[in-house]
């Protein structure tokens, strides 16, 4: 695991986290196993899995406060194809399930 230089934390080669500077140490555990479990689960399924990138933004974050919600992105490429999601919701557990499950629908279509 490594930050390359866009500030993008890189997983395992073909995973990118971008914009989890502010979630605290606890959290990202969390957000990493997730991810890593979905990453597994699409590596398994789509043997043309290229790239997983989830983007997260803080929305509504005041200076001195911490962000009410999390504006969430998740792109899968597999085969060239690239398969999005988003979702917007006030805990980044939920918005990260929410976020990847969407897009494991888009992709069974």
């Amino acid at each position: 695991m490594s930050d390359i230089n866009t500030g993008d934390l890189e997983l395992g080669g073909n995973i990118v986290l971008s914009g989890f500077s502010e979630i605290d140490r606890g959290s990202m555990v969390i957000v990493k196993k997730m991810v890593g479990t979905f990453a597994k689960r699409i590596s398994e399924n789509m043997p043309d899995f290229e790239l997983l990138k989830v983007t997260v933004k803080p929305v509504h974050k005041g200076e001195d406060m911490p962000a009410k919600k999390f504006e969430l992105k998740v792109q899968v490429i597999a085969g060239g194809k690239p398969y999005n999601s988003d979702v917007t919701d006030n805990n980044i557990f939920i918005v990260l399930d929410k976020a990847l499950k969407k897009v494991e629908v888009s992709m069974a279509k």
